[in-house]
């Protein structure tokens, strides 16, 4: 773990670490603060300097085919869900990788894969958790804390290791290359889903909709089904929840 008092981003700072010298897998950069903190598509994420739990680690899934990319994405999901469920309840995965506390966002992640061939060579994946914020200033709509939600401060060092030991665990499950298992991670997946029951609204480029949730594929890709029983098929950013 190599800690660091400010950043621009923990995944740009770790991609040129892992350039410059061969750093282990399940290293991890730690920032207190980031001055160019990276979204998904060019979103940024806010932090207040030292409340929350910012950090990057690396992996290098070779046993893992290009096409199955996504089962990273996965239990890196599940394993802050899981962190979290120990501090409060409510705590669900918004597709593809977002996590929420009710229908507010308390953490988010880019998760950045190289490939070589038809596998994954390097995959570096950030994580920024809202821990101990009392107070959000950005546009962004919908944020909260663990504080806010329980009105208790908790250590971030703690939550990071809780967070690391379950990707931890799950990483081995997959280097074991057993189907079964990438079928249980998708199992608990999909239970873990925001809005996994009824239908809700959502929009995408032909405008508003009503939908369930049906299933999301092994490449990542989620499946609705609206309310005269049409599927509809979605890529990451292609369809919005109305929240």
């Amino acid at each position: 773990i190599l800690r660091v008092a400010e950043t621009a981003s923990t995944n740009s700072l770790l991609r040129e670490l892992v350039i410059k010298e061969s750093l282990a897998e399940g290293s991890v950069v730690v920032a207190d603060f980031q001055t160019a903190g990276r979204g998904q598509i060019g979103n940024t994420w806010e932090s207040e300097a030292g409340k929350n739990l910012m950090f990057s680690l690396v992996l290098y899934p070779t046993c893992i085919p290009a096409n199955r990319q996504f089962l990273i994405s996965q239990i890196a999901a599940l394993s802050v869900k899981e962190a979290l469920d120990l501090y409060a309840d409510h705590i669900t995965v918004k597709w593809p990788n977002d996590i929420y506390w009710k229908d507010k966002k308390i953490c988010g992640m880019l998760i950045e894969n190289d490939l070589t061939g038809t596998h994954i060579s390097r995959s570096i994946a950030g994580i920024g958790v809202n821990i101990n914020q009392e107070a959000f200033t950005s546009p962004a709509p919908n944020p909260v804390s663990l504080k806010q939600i329980t009105g208790q401060s908790y250590s971030p060092e703690q939550i990071l290791a809780s967070i690391m030991k379950r990707i931890k665990d799950y990483y081995a499950l997959l280097q074991t290359e057993n189907e079964s298992v990438n079928s249980l991670i998708a199992d608990r997946y999909t239970g873990s889903l925001f809005r996994k029951d009824g239908f809700h609204r959502y929009t995408d480029a032909n405008g508003k909709f009503l939908a369930r949730l049906l299933r999301v594929e092994p490449d990542g890709r989620l499946i609705l089904e609206d309310q005269i029983g049409t599927e509809r098929t979605y890529l990451f950013k292609e369809v919005q929840y109305d929240i």
